[in-house]
């Protein structure tokens, strides 16, 4: 982060990201990937974390590096604390630091409300406390070096809205009602650590996307049931993302913490 508050910078020195280390999980998915990529390509050092180290280590080759950046992959599981610390560690022996971390990965049940068990919710529910146990290893060690760190939370326009009940209706499986409920969780959790990390120069942000459904992996009909619900009519694309990624953890955002950034085609303006 940027040390001289009272420097005028360029837009291209508020967006530039080189010498900095940024942490990405779920760096393998299908946004997950474009946000790496957008980190990279702004000059960011990119870890990517992945439950998998073959996964991770395959999306850090697969990164630009113009700057002679030399990413690379590390195995972290955000549900469970013990990888959360090995990854973590691992990615300081490597690099001295974290100055940006993006918390992405997240894994949970599908089951939607009407079959949803206590256990599945309680595994979606989990992320949101991994997400706390990473940011607060980056945060600690920020103030460690006496150094600031943006921190960017995943939320999505479910954290905000309800979905539509005639939009799965017929085709799919409604929207889990534990994943609404995370996000929900984790755009609220983005405030109250931003407001108490604000004083050690770590700002904390969220960023909200929605609709951006995986071709490969949405059901046959849904996409045409959700598109008549945005008014842009169509779905996002994963590169509609990086600008936002870049923008929240660059010094562009210095002065902003505690917000929701949501990319959602106008979904939640009406």
């Amino acid at each position: 982060m940027s040390e001289n508050l009272s420097k005028t910078e360029t837009v291209s020195e508020l967006f530039d990201l080189s010498g900095r280390i940024a942490l990405i999980t779920g760096a393998s998915g299908y946004l997950g990937s474009a946000m790496a990529s957008a980190l990279a390509e702004a000059g960011a050092t990119v870890a990517c974390a992945s439950r998998d180290q073959d996964r991770a280590n395959a999306a850090a080759t697969q990164l630009p590096c113009e700057r002679a950046q030399e990413h690379f992959g590390v195995v972290l599981d955000q549900l469970d604390e013990g990888s959360i610390d090995a990854g973590f560690q691992s990615v300081i022996e490597r690099t001295g630091a974290v100055d940006i971390l993006v918390n992405n990965g997240q894994h949970g049940a599908p089951n939607d409300l009407k079959d949803v068990n206590t256990d599945q919710f309680k595994s979606q529910l989990a992320n949101a406390a991994g997400y706390f146990h990473l940011a607060r290893l980056v945060r600690d060690q920020a103030v460690k070096r006496q150094a600031g760190a943006s921190i960017v939370m995943i939320g999505s326009m479910y954290g905000i809205v309800g979905s539509y009940p005639d939009a799965y209706d017929g085709v799919c499986s409604a929207s889990p009602v534990a994943y609404h409920a995370l996000k929900g969780g984790v755009i609220h959790m983005t405030r109250h650590l931003a407001v108490y990390w604000a004083k050690d120069r770590v700002r904390v942000n969220c960023l909200s996307p929605g609709a951006f459904p995986n071709p490969k992996k949405v059901p046959d009909g849904l996409v045409d049931r959700l598109t008549p619900k945005c008014p842009m009519a169509r779905m996002g694309l994963p590169h509609e993302l990086k600008g936002a990624a870049v923008f929240l953890a660059a010094d562009a955002s210095s002065y902003m913490t505690g917000q929701n950034l949501v990319i959602d085609g106008g979904w939640t303006a009406w």
